[in-house]
């Protein structure tokens, strides 16, 4: 691909309520740099190489929920203040209806122009799948030299999350009702699942998404969301490529900086960016078109509806044709356009659901894309810090002597969770670091290691009562360990903290609270405090915390100066975010070929959801106090749920409160709940006597859980013949709007190390945007579960992490992965579900059920090999 995400254009700052200023330079660097108070001869300042700070304060603790204030800038030069910045120029909207009419015939009744396939007069009604009512779209337009829209959804927007979880619950008691089972109730998320929560949340601020066209004719969605190797940033962009009828090529999609009047629509997590934003961006490109269309028909004086839309460009019917860019001066000048904004119907969709290529390939792999790491920031200094040997560990003393002397080294500051060293290189900055002499207090779990830390979790949660008398039952206890995010780039984080203002880069998934947050700390208004989102390396829900942005904040307020701060592995490895090790009980009844009953009960340590999740779900409308659940709970009911009809299904969460690091980790909950289950049902299928996938097709309460079921039985010839010491395994997973199977061959003959030779999946989430990528997205999954059942975790020897490096994180290398890997995806069902989450549990349990057939055992413990 010759187009680039995000470049030609700057990042935007916060943007006023109704869309950005006026065009961007078409070269201009896709990552601003910062303003540096001048020297008195207007020179920036040079690098301080005379800053050298030791401090010792052992009563503050590293936990950056404190929020502390500090006054003051901390040791090294003065700077002199920065100008206050100009107020935001804001001019004034121009809002425009483009809904659909009513039967009236009143404007929306004509068509609007399309691609070369289409008449001018075609209806290009929204996705209609499902009874979500008429969906209405007003447009803020900006009079510039570009053309800029925001998408603004009315209030009966909020129908297509209520009334598509409702339909699902209805067909779900519907089909249910056929087979000669039990029926199974349903769940909260049958009815209103996270995804659907996060969507409500975000709809009051939906509509100040901004789309830009520009004079040179490029397409730019500014988009509110973190690109960490997902392809968002291509499913983005076929989305207005698609509506604009523009080239893919003429689509860029920068990242938004962070927007706090955007509220609790800049989080990215839950499977739910496409979810959330597939109506919103639909619907700023359609509108958009519109006006480009406008504008056209009046410099040719011909009637609107009588052009139509390819390539980029605006076709009238004699040949004549105008380029998106010649027209966006006009376009913005156009109070009501002269044909209808309405996006595209599902049969006149060209891009969207075709396999295709990441915008960003050619730049990922020729080295051009810049991470945080990248950036080259004026006169930020290569930073690391010494951490506590113990998690959650204290300073106790530093001689920092013999390090500030070292070639290269600026400074030596103390923040909460450790020292600071400040260098010329990376390279300096390590061996100075490990050049001090420090001693460290012990963390607050110094006395527990893996083998305290699961016992606990049994206890956690009461024992089942006794078993029953008139029924036969399956009793199942499983162990699932710590597990690290372990994404490919380290967390970088760059910091220029100033005595009036801060301004910060880094990869952040939730760049709202992190602004609030590194505020606070600083005792500046959150104004005062401007966040760059950089696309991220991996993530796997890691960066939903910005641990390393805060502490470079502190670093740079503490020494005076930018700062470029580096996590090495291992300071990710054994003081970042773990998904929180868990156990499970799980009891099944069945008597008379049905299952009667199914309870869990899930232990884990207290799960940390203090990035945002928490204030999105009180803006959705769920009083959490009132209701008497903690965060953790409310996420749980909200996502967990039992696909199947196993009668009275009940799920609980005790969380143990430990002070150990923890996050939201590909699938959070579903990851070790939905594979508990689904080994219970390959046991309890045995157990009566009849085959898995059969077991489960008969139970699983939705027809298109079925068709995904089947198809993947089908593809993956599902009982055919094995030789010893090989077996094929099965898992569902059903969540996020999307339904997923897979099925893997493993051979475990050699014990000690069983491979997975063959994978295939199935996959139904509603209408894939790119399923390219979401094979990918699926194949990554699969990777996933390979690791984490059979190899992959984290040992806790008396509160420290053992694991500290790839080396000994035992993530899949390439001769764990399968040679063999199918992915069929089913034709679109409906608007689009979630994918990035989805496949991780079913894969999980597929590897743990085909281990378990292989070596006739029943594993119980996660990772097998540990």
């Amino acid at each position: 691909m010759n187009c680039r995400t995000g470049k030609g254009f700057r990042s935007l700052p916060a943007l006023p309520p109704h869309g950005p200023g006026p065009a961007r330079a078409a070269e201009a660097p896709s990552v601003p740099a910062p303003s540096p108070a001048p020297e008195a001869d207007g020179t920036p300042p040079p690098p301080d190489r005379g800053a050298k700070i030791d401090r010792v304060d052992p009563s503050v603790t590293p936990s950056y929920a404190q929020r502390r204030s500090r006054s003051g800038t901390g040791p090294g030069p003065p700077r002199p203040p920065d100008p206050a910045p100009p107020p935001a120029r804001r001019v004034p909207p121009i809002s425009t209806s483009t809904a659909a009419s009513d039967s009236t015939g009143h404007q929306g009744d004509t068509g609007h122009p399309g691609d070369a396939d289409h008449s001018a007069d075609t209806d290009r009604s929204a996705d209609t799948t499902g009874p979500t009512g008429r969906r209405r779209f007003l447009t803020y337009l900006l009079a510039a030299p570009t053309l800029t829209v925001a998408a603004r959804l009315g209030l009966d927007a909020a129908a297509p999350a209520s009334a598509q979880a409702a339909v699902r619950a209805a067909e779900a008691a519907r089909t249910a009702a056929a087979p000669a089972q039990l029926l199974g109730l349903p769940g909260i998320p049958d009815i209103i699942d996270l995804g659907d929560a996060m969507i409500l949340a975000g709809l009051p601020t939906s509509h100040l998404l901004v789309l830009e066209i520009t004079p040179a004719g490029r397409a730019a969605l500014y988009l509110p969301r973190l690109e960490v190797g997902q392809g968002l940033t291509t499913a983005i962009a076929m989305l207005v490529a698609e509506e604009l009828d523009a080239r893919l090529t003429d689509v860029d999609v920068p990242l938004s900086d962070g927007r706090p009047e955007l509220l609790f629509n800049q989080l990215t997590g839950g499977s739910n960016s496409v979810r959330s934003l597939y109506d919103p961006v639909r619907a700023a490109a359609a509108a958009a078109r519109a006006r480009l269309v406008t504008a056209a028909a009046t410099r040719w004086n011909v009637p609107a509806n009588s052009l139509r839309t390819a390539d980029s460009a605006v076709l009238a019917p004699d040949g004549r044709s105008l380029g998106y860019g010649e027209l966006a001066a006009a376009a913005a000048a156009v109070v009501v356009p002269a044909v209808p904004g309405k996006p595209k119907s599902p049969d006149q969709l060209r891009l969207v659901g075709r396999p295709t290529g990441r915008i960003d390939a050619r730049d990922i792999v020729t080295g051009r894309v810049k991470y945080a790491g990248d950036l080259q920031i004026p006169s930020a200094v290569p930073t690391v810090v010494a951490r506590p040997t113990t998690i959650n560990g204290t300073l106790k003393s530093v001689d920092a002597s013999v390090a500030r002397t070292m070639p290269g080294v600026y400074a030596v500051v103390q923040i909460p969770s450790g020292v600071a060293v400040l260098a010329e290189t990376f390279d300096q900055a390590i061996k100075a670091r490990d050049a001090l002499r420090t001693t460290w207090n012990p963390g607050p779990v110094a006395n527990l290691s893996t083998g305290d830390i699961q016992a606990r979790l049994r206890a956690a949660h009461a024992p089942f009562l006794l078993p029953p008398l008139l029924t036969e039952y399956l009793d199942g206890e499983f162990d699932f360990a710590f597990v690290n995010h372990a994404p490919m780039e380290v967390l970088t984080a760059v910091a220029d903290v100033r005595p009036n203002r801060a301004e910060l880069w880094f990869a952040a998934q939730s760049p709202i609270i992190a602004q609030q947050t590194i505020a606070a700390e600083l005792g500046l208004p959150q104004s005062a405090v401007t966040v760059h989102v950089v696309r991220g390396g991996g993530s796997f829900g890691r960066r939903l915390f910005f641990d390393a942005a805060l502490e470079a904040a502190q670093i740079s307020k503490a020494a005076g100066r930018p700062v470029k701060l580096m996590w090495t592995r291992n300071d990710d490895m054994r003081h970042g975010r773990m998904r929180p090790a868990s156990h499970h009980r799980i009891r099944a009844t069945y008597g008379l070929g049905q299952v009667l009953t199914w309870e869990h009960r899930a232990a884990t340590v207290k799960t940390d959801l203090g990035h945002g999740l928490g204030e999105a779900l009180t803006g959705a409308g769920f009083n959490l106090s009132l209701a008497g659940l903690s965060l953790a709970q409310a996420f749980f009911l909200l996502t967990e749920k039992n696909p199947y009809n196993v009668g009275i299904p009940t799920q609980l969460l005790a969380e143990l409160p430990l002070d150990v690091h923890t996050g939201s980790w590909r699938s959070v909950y579903s990851g070790m709940v939905r594979v508990a289950d689904e080994i219970m049902m390959d046991e309890l299928a045995r157990r009566m006597g009849q085959d898995e996938v059969a077991f489960r097709r008969a139970r699983l309460r939705d027809a298109a859980g079925q068709a995904v079921l089947d198809t993947v039985a089908r593809a993956g010839g599902w009982g055919r013949p094995m030789p010893p010491g090989q077996a094929q395994g099965v898992g569902y997973h059903d969540e996020n709007g999307g339904r997923v199977a897979y099925l893997v061959e493993l051979d475990a003959s050699d014990r000690a190390n069983p491979r997975v030779t063959r994978a295939v999946a199935a996959a139904d989430v509603g209408r894939a945007i790119n399923p390219r990528g979401l094979e990918a997205q699926l194949t990554g999954a699969l990777i996933d579960g390979i690791s984490v059942i059979l190899q992959a975790g984290n040992h806790i020897d008396n509160g420290a992490v053992r694991e500290g490096s790839y080396a000994d994180f035992l993530y899949a290398r390439q001769r764990n992965t399968p040679p063999s890997v199918e992915i069929h995806i089913l034709p679109p069902s409906g608007a689009p579900g979630g994918a990035g989450e989805l496949g991780v549990p079913a894969a999980s349990a597929a590897v743990a059920n085909a281990y378990a057939r292989a070596t006739g055992t029943s594993p119980r413990s996660f990772p097998i090999h540990f």
